[in-house]
């Protein structure tokens, strides 16, 4: 399985089978699922999603939006309890317009699930870390 490192953004190749064993990036030596969400700009998230097989769990959001706000530590916790089966990313929506732009997003909070550089789910408004984990779930991890 082919992960990018959400630090670096060098590509890995890891057997599925290790990725229960918190696998490291060859090239920076950070975490390649580190159980908590990454902050990515425009060509760091399409160089993630285009090169990546492995569940990527973006969450668009902006600083003014209290919903965004209120959900910020319940997608934490989701990231937490999937560390080893998902890469947890968020996407500034007003830093990052491309990104935005190029996934459609309408409104915010906005979850998208891609695989293999494809979306896979997509999910708007606030909601609890249960409910994310859940949703997930549902979607690959």
């Amino acid at each position: 399985m082919h992960l990018v490192c959400p630090h670096c953004l060098a590509t890995n190749r890891v057997p599925a089978e290790r990725l229960a064993q918190d696998p490291v990036c060859g090239r920076c030596a950070k975490a390649l699922l580190p159980g908590r969400p990454v902050a990515l700009d425009d060509a760091g998230l399409a160089r993630l999603i285009e090169r990546g097989e492995g569940l990527v769990v973006v969450d668009f959001w902006a600083a003014w939006c209290g919903p965004c706000r209120q959900m910020a530590p319940q997608f934490e916790a989701a990231a937490a309890q999937l560390a080893r089966q998902a890469l947890f990313v968020k996407v500034d929506s007003d830093a990052c317009p491309e990104a935005s732009a190029r996934h459609g997003i309408r409104s915010i909070p906005t979850l998208i699930a891609f695989r293999g550089g494809h979306e896979v789910a997509r999910l708007s408004g606030a909601m609890g870390a249960a409910q994310i984990v859940q949703w997930v779930r549902q979607h690959g991890a």
